[in-house]
């Protein structure tokens, strides 16, 4: 029996209008393909008192009393609702509770979040709130890390996780990302490696063995926080990048593979992907976890 195990929080649903471009598929999907090799378990739900680490505490008591803008709705990129707010808090929740399994066993798994564009007091792109900031400040607070490190390898700019730990000891924050895309004003990373629009595998894989890499060995994290975003493929719907399943895969496994050779633990998350093809999408998802029951 394996001793590792996944969250997601597939089973909450929130409203959304018919044709919406929210990826709702993508979670049901990726908790499906992986159930027959590791137990999937409902994500818990994460404290208001937890959220507050990071966020504004008024600002999320507007939002879970519906006490929000026309402006701030769009900027989310999603229409207000009980249950919308109520499944960020279980996404997050998931990467809490798999950051206490990778402190036990070296590895823990979200099948959700890396919602990195939430800021103190603002929503963009999907994300309400930041679970890769609130896992890093829970970590220091506690004394469960002195070096937390955060290697977002979605194809967009981590601009809300980037602004939320500036400055913060012990903390650094790694983002590759499409220079061109989404966020157009872009935060100031530990390190920021902008690519431009049509790289491909070789071109990225090349990217991680001569920068990425060196800064993990560099910086020697004693925990890892890892957004496996899936939107650097060919074909989707938000990226600008053209890498195959396959490259995605050795990608993965680098980082993985870097964890388990230095001996700190590693939370995955799967922060975006939109690809126009549907399977593909999830079969790309699933392949974090897939390479990480390889690697572990």
């Amino acid at each position: 029996m394996t001793p590792f195990r996944a969250y997601t929080p597939a089973a909450y649903d929130f409203p959304l209008p018919e044709g919406h471009r929210f990826p709702y598929y993508k979670y049901r999907g990726v908790a499906d393909r992986l159930r027959d090799l590791l137990p999937v378990l409902d994500t818990p739900n994460l404290t208001w008192t937890m959220a507050g680490l990071v966020h504004d505490p008024h600002w999320l008591r507007r939002w879970r009393r519906g006490e929000v803008s026309a402006r701030e709705t769009r900027e989310f990129g999603l229409p207000w609702s009980a249950e919308v707010v109520e499944r960020a808090r279980r996404a997050a929740g998931g990467s809490l509770a798999a950051l206490h399994d990778a402190l036990k066993v070296g590895w823990g798994a979200n099948l959700a979040g890396g919602t990195h564009h939430a800021f103190a007091d603002s929503a963009q792109g999907f994300c309400l709130v930041n679970d890769a900031a609130i896992l890093t400040r829970v970590a220091l607070r506690d004394g469960l890390a002195r070096r937390v490190m955060t290697v977002d390898l979605d194809v967009h700019q981590g601009n809300g996780t980037a602004a939320l730990l500036a400055g913060l000891a012990g903390a650094f924050t790694l983002s590759v990302h499409g220079e061109r895309n989404y966020p157009f004003r872009k935060e100031t990373s530990s390190l920021d490696i902008g690519l431009g629009d049509g790289t491909d595998d070789a071109g990225y894989l090349a990217v991680m063995r001569s920068q990425v890499l060196p800064a993990l060995d560099a910086y020697r994290p004693d925990l890892l926080l890892y957004l496996a975003g899936v939107d650097v493929l060919a074909g989707d719907r938000f990226g600008r990048f053209a890498l195959t399943l396959a490259g995605v895969r050795e990608r993965n496994r680098m980082v993985l593979d870097w964890a388990r050779k230095a001996g700190v633990p590693v939370v995955t998350m799967l922060a975006g992907g939109y690809n126009a093809d549907h399977a593909l999408t999830i079969e790309a998802h699933a392949s974090v976890v897939l390479d990480g029951l390889d690697v572990f």
